[in-house]
């Protein structure tokens, strides 16, 4: 009997574990995100061919959720473009150094900054949604738009920010150094 009273004291420990870390985690991917990095080749090459594969299984991935989620695909391609679009411009905000013929870079803190912002927003912006929808008539379209198509938009963001930056990253490694 007191055995079966662990397990959800359990899974309480664990929420509260993920609670009182997660700032942390937040701090250290900004920390981390904005560090000075050398560049290997190969992990770049490899790693631009499994966003890319990635990004396909995404899309994939809405297509098939649009089976329950009005708009997914477009919310999911909207991101995805989004994205891009920031990709492109950290790549231009990127600084970029050529030390004893290995190329380094650091990425733009402030973008950075609006990335782990915005994964912030939707971890909060989730937990309020799910506090809220103990009262099931509080829902607004705006709210029902944010669980369901916010996702796959943050995702999608996510998701076109490192494809666009890696590919980037991988064509700026293919050219010789200066």
């Amino acid at each position: 009997m007191p055995l079966l009273l662990l397990i959800p004291l359990l899974f309480l420990a664990v929420f509260v574990l993920w609670a009182l870390l997660l700032p942390f985690s937040l701090w250290q991917r900004y920390r981390l995100g904005r560090a000075r990095r050398g560049v290997q080749g190969w992990v770049v090459r490899t790693n631009a061919w499994l966003l890319a594969a990635s990004a396909a299984m995404f899309l994939i991935a809405a297509w098939i959720g649009g089976y329950w989620m009005a708009h997914a695909l477009r919310d999911a391609a909207l991101g995805l473009g989004a994205g891009v679009v920031v990709g492109v411009a950290s790549l231009w905000l990127t600084r970029f150094e050529h030390v004893d013929g290995r190329l380094f870079y650091t990425p733009n803190r402030w973008l950075v900054l609006a990335l782990t912002g915005l994964v912030a927003a939707r971890i909060a912006f989730g937990l309020w949604s799910a506090w809220q929808a103990r009262d099931v008539h509080a829902s607004s379209s705006f709210v029902l738009w944010l669980q369901a198509g916010g996702v796959l938009v943050v995702g999608g963001v996510l998701v076109g920010y490192y494809l666009a930056y890696t590919w980037g990253l991988r064509a700026r490694v293919s050219r010789p150094l200066p």
